[in-house]
Parts: C-alpha cells; sequence; structure tokens
C-alpha cells in the first residue's frame, strides 16, 4: 500500500500564525508539524519509501526539509509540486497516476497533511483494501457534536467492513446536524483510500478531461486542469463509493475555534500560557512573550514577531476576511513571517529601514545559496556561528566565527555551508532599493528562476 500525503494550502484560516508561503500544516506549535505527523502515520502505513507528497511549488522545500527533520529521505519523483493549486481532484488524479507508473495495480491512502488526528488503528485502513478494488473508499469520523463546519456522509447498504454511501452531505445548520447526529450520519474526513484500477475507470466515466490529462506518464498542463475537489468531482457523482468508519480522535483545525476545542483547557476553560485573572474561556497564542487577561471571555489573542490578532473566539471564521483586505493592500504580512524558509535554510529580518535591512541567514549543512548579483544594494556578512564557503567574482575562501567580508553592489557572489552545523551569518543590506526582487541569478541547485521560492 502507497500512502499520498495533499499539503497544499493558502494560509488565509489561522493568520496570523499560518502565511501563504507557511500554511497551517507546516506550523509546529509542539515540536511537530501537522505534516511532519502525517509523515509519521504515512510511513508506519506504507514505510518511509512509499510516501508520496503533492504540494504547491512555493512549499516543496520546506515539505522536504520538514521530512529530513525527521530523519526521512523523499525520492525525487515521489514529491509533486503543483505549480498552483486546483483542488484536491488533479492533485490526487496526479500523485496516482505517480503511484501507478511505479506499481500498475497499487491502492494508495489519501491523507491531507492540515487536519488533526489522533491514534488510527492502522488496520481499520489495511482492513478495507479489498473494498477498493470494486470501490471508492472514504473514511468517515463518528460526530462528537452536532458540528456546523463539516460535511456529512449517510451511510446506505451495509458493505463489511463498512457501508455504500447513500448521500454526501454539505456544512448544515445546527438544526441539520443534530438530525445528523441523532441519525448515525458520519463526518467526511478527507481521508480515502483508492486502487489506480477503479480511480482512474470512475474518472474516466465522471471526469473525463482529467483523465485525459493523466492517462499518460508525463506531467499535464496544470494550469489548464479544472479546479474541482474529488468530492464534487468524482465522488458525488460515483455509485461506488464506500465509506468506512474510522475510530479516532479527528479535526480539521479550520479555525481558531477548532484549534481552542482541540486543546487541553484550564478550569475556566482557557487555553495558552499566560495569567489568567476573572477570565474564561480564552485562547493564548504568543510565544516568547508575558501575556495577562484581566476580565475578558471568549477572545483569541494570537501574536507573532510582526502580526497581532484578537478576536472574538465565536467569529474565528472572520480570519478569512481579514486575510483578504490585507491582500487588496498588497500587503506582505499574509505571505511571509520575518522568518522566511528557503531551499537551503532561512532568513530572519532583524530590522528595516528605508536604507539598510538586518537579517539573520541560516544555512543547512551542505547546501548553498545561488550565484547571484544585486543592482541596487551591497551586502556586509558576519559568520556568527559555524564556517561559510563565500564565492566573490570567482574567488573562493573561508570564513569562520567573528569573521566578515563585503559583498559589492554588482558583484557576482555565493554562500555555502560546507561544515556539518548549521551556518548563522549576519547580513546588513545597505541601498535604496532592498526589496527580495533585486536579484539575477547565474547558478541554482534548485532550479530557481523567480524569487518566489
Amino acid at each position: 500500500m502507497k500512502s499520498i500525503i495533499l499539503a497544499g494550502g493558502a494560509g488565509t484560516r489561522l493568520w496570523p500564525l499560518s502565511r501563504e508561503y507557511y500554511p497551517k500544516q507546516f506550523i509546529q506549535l509542539d515540536g511537530r508539524s501537522l505534516f511532519q505527523r502525517s509523515c509519521e502515520r504515512a510511513a508506519k502505513l506504507s514505510g518511509q519509501d512509499d510516501i508520496f507528497i503533492v504540494t504547491n511549488e512555493i512549499h516543496q522545500y520546506l515539505a522536504r526539509n520538514q521530512m529530513e527533520e525527521l530523519g526521512y529521505t523523499l525520492a525525487e519523483d515521489h514529491l509533486l509540486a503543483e505549480p498552483e493549486g486546483r483542488n484536491t481532484l488533479p492533485a490526487i488524479a496526479w500523485a496516482m497516476q505517480r503511484v501507478r507508473t511505479i506499481s500498475p495495480s497499487a491502492t494508495a491512502t489519501v491523507f491531507p497533511s492540515d487536519h488533526l488526528l489522533g491514534d488510527i488503528a492502522l488496520d481499520q485502513i489495511r482492513g478495507a483494501e479489498p473494498l477498493a478494488d470494486q470501490y471508492l473508499v472514504t473514511f468517515g469520523v463518528r460526530p462528537t457534536s452536532p458540528h456546523t463546519g463539516y460535511g456529512y456522509i449517510k451511510r446506505g447498504t451495509s458493505l463489511p467492513p463498512g457501508s455504500l454511501v447513500e448521500e454526501f452531505k454539505e456544512k448544515p445548520d445546527e438544526e441539520a446536524a443534530r438530525e445528523y447526529l441523532e441519525k448515525g450520519y458520519l463526518w467526511n474526513s478527507g481521508i480515502f483510500l483508492l486502487s489506480t484500477g477503479r480511480f482512474f475507470e470512475e474518472l474516466k466515466r465522471y471526469r473525463p478531461n482529467l483523465f485525459a490529462a493523466f492517462d499518460g506518464t508525463g506531467i499535464p498542463d496544470y494550469k489548464s486542469l479544472e479546479s474541482i475537489s474529488i468530492d464534487y468531482g468524482l465522488l458525488e457523482k460515483s455509485k461506488r463509493v464506500a465509506v468506512v468508519p474510522l475510530e479516532t480522535a479527528w479535526s480539521d483545525l479550520g479555525t481558531f475555534r477548532a484549534l481552542y476545542d482541540a486543546e487541553n483547557h484550564d478550569p475556566d476553560g482557557n487555553v495558552g500560557p499566560a495569567e489568567y485573572i476573572v477570565s474564561k474561556n480564552n485562547f493564548v497564542q504568543a510565544p516568547g512573550k508575558h501575556v495577562g487577561l484581566i476580565g475578558v471571555h471568549d477572545l483569541v489573542v494570537v501574536d507573532t514577531a510582526d502580526a497581532l490578532l484578537i478576536c472574538d473566539n465565536r467569529h474565528t471564521e472572520q480570519v478569512k476576511e481579514l486575510v483578504r483586505r490585507y491582500n487588496r493592500k498588497n500587503d506582505p504580512i499574509t505571505k511571509f513571517h520575518r522568518q522566511v524558509y528557503r531551499p537551503w535554510g532561512s532568513y530572519t529580518v532583524l530590522e528595516v529601514s528605508n536604507f539598510f535591512k538586518i537579517k539573520r541567514v541560516t544555512v543547512r549543512p551542505g547546501r548553498k545559496l545561488s550565484l547571484q548579483l544585486h543592482h541596487h544594494r551591497s551586502e556586509h556578512w558576519v559568520v556568527v556561528s559555524g564556517t561559510a564557503e563565500v564565492e566573490l567574482n570567482e574567488e573562493t575562501r573561508l570564513l569562520r566565527q567573528g569573521e566578515s567580508t563585503f559583498v559589492r553592489t554588482g558583484m557576482k557572489h555565493r554562500l555555502k555551508n560546507p561544515g556539518v552545523i548549521p551556518l548563522e551569518v549576519i547580513e546588513v543590506q545597505l541601498g535604496e532599493y532592498l526589496e527580495e526582487d533585486d536579484i539575477v541569478r547565474f547558478e541554482d541547485d534548485f532550479g530557481r528562476e523567480e524569487i518566489r521560492i
């Protein structure tokens, strides 16, 4: 059995923790991200060598880096980087095409990477494998409350170890949700078990254009594909869909309210490290800050290095609207954190003025930046930890802790970490234009042509 992990996302619903370039599945709230938990789950089910990742091209190196933190190595052809998101059906079809190329008669479990899952009895998934030869298998979770933020599945004829799907239900109002709970409907978990044969047969029948795009072994013209979910595009149309109950705690963590509900609460219903006085049912996430709440209830307080969110816990769905407003202003606050991840490591913006910018640059062992130049700025580099291999106009030398160099405007330059520990460099940029698009690349280990990644 193979495992497919869907790791797309726009980073809008948990802003400011999540950003476009750092969506929620990569946030490491307790030392491990949801994406890393998904990888560990998939490795237990399939083994590390049979994991396939589908993500956006701007997140591909973040995904690889987080897998490396787990000690996992992902084969080059097991990571599929979408040039732009086209929803779940094209993403799954591309992954299933890759699975079929490697193992023509395989089955694959599809996991979302941004959901919170409790311990899953993997035997439940393996036990449903015979169904996947004849049916598209989806897994449902038994509801614990009449939740209005999830889709529901109505079960039909028994089909051990599950049932035929009689109907998919959209997110209901509270009255309908109570009815679904009483009648034994399941939450739609977004986890699937698919065989290559049945999946492509159903895709050909109900989405012939997508089938044609993925019928071969090559990479399709991705931007021309229709954007559609597997639920709308396939599952709600096919007559051969089965649902198997999955015994686990589950949340899609789509809002801060969902994150609050999933965490441990103090006796007054508060979540997060803070001092609470006459305060109840609050959620606080403010790493490195001393936070005190007095006489307030039902608040979400999320503080990051460059943004602060305070909202009523009953209105956390409106965070998406807040992000849209910033986007209309072309404000980069929705795209990046102060710490920005790159394929070679990361940089953190420490201070910005009109004519200078100070960064802390971290280069992973064995990695190097592109050979590049800038038209509008010069740079001072000071090594604070590790050893740097510096290339300036085709001359190479080593810099050790406390040593520095100067990169003039228009000079070709490159920074490499030849060591076995992370390289830390303080970079001071000077110039009248200090944006990230002032870069000309000549060589790059990661095939980047744009500053997007």
